[in-house]
């Protein structure tokens, strides 16, 4: 609490798989800072959805037995959970209610929403992460769901349209 008080931190990053730290993130949170998750998949669910997003460990861990010898000397591969295939997206419940809810909320008249807006307003309501399904970035996970129409404007601006509408 002393750093929250000293004003010179701009996020809190929290590394437990125990929700009896949820009081802490909602007291950081009420101060006006971010706070980011890590831990285990076991973690309650409390303390995942208070956190401003949450990241699972299982996601970052290194894999000790994929080795590349010739380009980083032996070193072990930094590896990203295996992206979520499509009818796995499909079928998480919480992630197409999150998803369809955002794209609704940030729609224009057309059913058209920018995808930076959905990203915020995913990241102002829930703890979500796309590293969580295996993907670095939103439209990645996005494009592999096959949940919406994609459109791409000026070069590198995505769009998104729930195909119903």
């Amino acid at each position: 609490m002393d750093l929250l008080y000293s004003g010179n931190v701009d996020a809190f990053a929290l590394m437990t798989s125990d929700s009896d730290f949820t009081p802490l993130v909602m007291r950081i949170l009420e101060a006006g800072l971010p706070v980011f998750g890590f831990g285990e998949r076991k973690t309650p669910m409390p303390f995942v959805n208070a956190c401003s997003q949450f990241i699972y460990t299982e996601n970052l861990r290194e894999d000790p037995e994929e080795t590349d010898n010739t380009s980083n000397g032996g070193a072990p591969k930094s590896t990203v959970e295996t992206k979520w295939e499509r009818n796995k997206l499909r079928g998480d419940t919480v992630l197409v209610r999150t998803l369809r809810t955002a794209v609704e909320q940030t729609a224009d008249d057309d059913g058209w929403a920018h995808l930076g807006e959905v990203g915020k307003y995913i990241s102002n309501n829930s703890s979500f992460s796309p590293v969580n399904y295996g993907y670095k970035k939103l439209s990645e996970l996005v494009r592999a769901s096959e949940l919406f129409e994609m459109s791409v404007r000026d070069k590198n601006v995505f769009y998104i349209k729930s195909p119903d509408k």
